[in-house]
């Protein structure tokens, strides 16, 4: 049988061939302690075979990258707009500092409303391909609003295990998208347990970002869309918001099969920015240990104790020069507030913390002048109004008439 692909080991370098539907490394998730999980699966594509047939971009965005995709068709994929997000131009000036260049990648404008759609695409297209009918997965809202809306439009049935304490909006998404909501007393890594017992015990598919190698795979399509958006031009440096390590993942495997098959001649400096009350993953970078601190930000989506892609992350930050900061929250708040008043977008604090973190590194000197940034914006901020709401002020009722509204505004 001929593989499309092949998945690797990235712990110990064993493959496995593509028709296996497995999720870490059988033999590394046997030896291992599992938080952070090692036997992470990286999926390779015949890239030399490729390069032998003068591959260029132009023929990988001929047929959507399905060529550099784990599936075999692309009717296989859900019946919605997902990719080809905006990516907004802005010159900005953060303070006394010099103007810099800013694009902004938009991910909001996925279906629904987050990032995450670009790998439940992916997982959704391989269930359905392998005639599996039922995936769960756990979230702290996102990806389970995610994947309760894509198996809403592939008439698949989603399983969503989520903290008791997630935002209420992205709850109405997963509810109002027919998914069977499991609201649990306990932490994402808890729910995220088990959802991988329950994929062991009933035959579920699991979605789980990291655990499910194709969840990268999906997230990777972000970089070829910023190639193409750019005129084929890499940025000098991608700010990316980062919880349990996939979307920079992705973000990286991305500019690495360009690499591989001859696109491009060199990775952009990609920074991993992470909240300083959820920092589990840039903290331990250096560690020969894994230290774990218990999760404490406004900014849920990459609020993570166990950062499930941890080993993958580290790898990719240290073999292409990538760098990491760190937001506190109130930088964050700020952040989508500046970002909404001068832009128009209106980022979830998870997002906002990725322009957070372009803010700080101009401001400490760390953008080099004419360099070209792109933010990727991660989620609406409609869904998790509630992180926002000391900081917001609602005047209070006046009489209908134009000397009060002249008091209320100061007119």
């Amino acid at each position: 049988m001929n593989n499309k692909f092949l998945y690797k080991c990235i712990s110990c370098g064993k493959k496995y061939p593509d028709h296996d539907l497995i999720y870490l490394c059988p033999e590394c998730e046997s030896k291992y302690p599992k938080n952070p999980p090692k036997g992470i699966l990286k999926i390779l594509y015949p890239y030399e075979e490729l390069k032998n047939k003068d591959y260029d971009f132009s023929k990988l965005i001929k047929n959507n990258y399905l060529d550099l995709l784990p599936i075999k068709s692309l009717e296989s994929l859900p019946e919605l707009q997902i990719g080809n997000t905006p990516l907004y131009h802005q010159q900005v000036r953060f303070g006394d500092k010099s103007t810099i260049e800013i694009y902004l990648k938009d991910d909001s404008q996925n279906p629904t409303f987050s990032f995450k759609d670009r790998a439940s695409a992916i997982v959704s297209a391989s269930a359905e391909e392998h005639d599996l009918k039922i995936i769960v997965t756990a979230s702290t809202g996102n990806a389970g609003s995610s994947m309760a809306g894509i198996c809403a439009a592939q008439g698949q049935k989603a399983i969503v295990i989520v903290p008791a304490n997630a935002p209420i909006a992205k709850l109405t998404q997963i509810i109002m998208y027919g998914a069977t909501i499991v609201p649990i007393k306990g932490t994402y890594d808890d729910a995220f347990d088990l959802s991988v017992k329950a994929s062991k015990e009933y035959g579920w598919y699991n979605r789980n970002t990291a655990y499910n190698p194709l969840t990268i795979e999906g997230k990777k399509t972000v970089s070829f869309e910023l190639f193409e958006q750019l005129d084929e031009t890499i940025p000098d440096n991608i700010f990316v918001p980062v919880g349990d390590g996939v979307i920079i993942s992705g973000v990286y495997k991305g500019f690495e099969d360009m690499l591989k098959l001859g696109i491009i001649e060199n990775i952009p400096k990609i920074v991993a920015v992470q909240a300083d009350g959820s920092d589990n993953l840039v903290r331990n970078l250096d560690n020969k240990k894994f230290e774990v601190r218990s999760s404490n930000t406004v900014a849920d989506s990459i609020s993570v104790d166990y950062p499930r892609n941890f080993y993958m992350v580290r790898d990719y930050l240290k073999k292409y020069n990538g760098e990491w900061i760190t937001v506190t929250d109130d930088e964050i708040i700020k952040a989508s507030g500046s970002l909404a008043k001068t832009t128009g977008l209106f980022a979830e604090p998870a997002a906002a913390a990725a322009y957070a973190g372009i803010i700080k590194c101009s401001q400490s000197n760390r953008i080099k002048p004419n360099s070209k940034n792109v933010v990727l914006l991660t989620g609406s901020g409609l869904k998790d109004i509630q992180a926002l709401k000391d900081n917001l002020f609602i005047p209070a009722p006046i009489d209908p008439d134009l000397k009060s509204m002249e008091k209320l505004i100061n007119y």
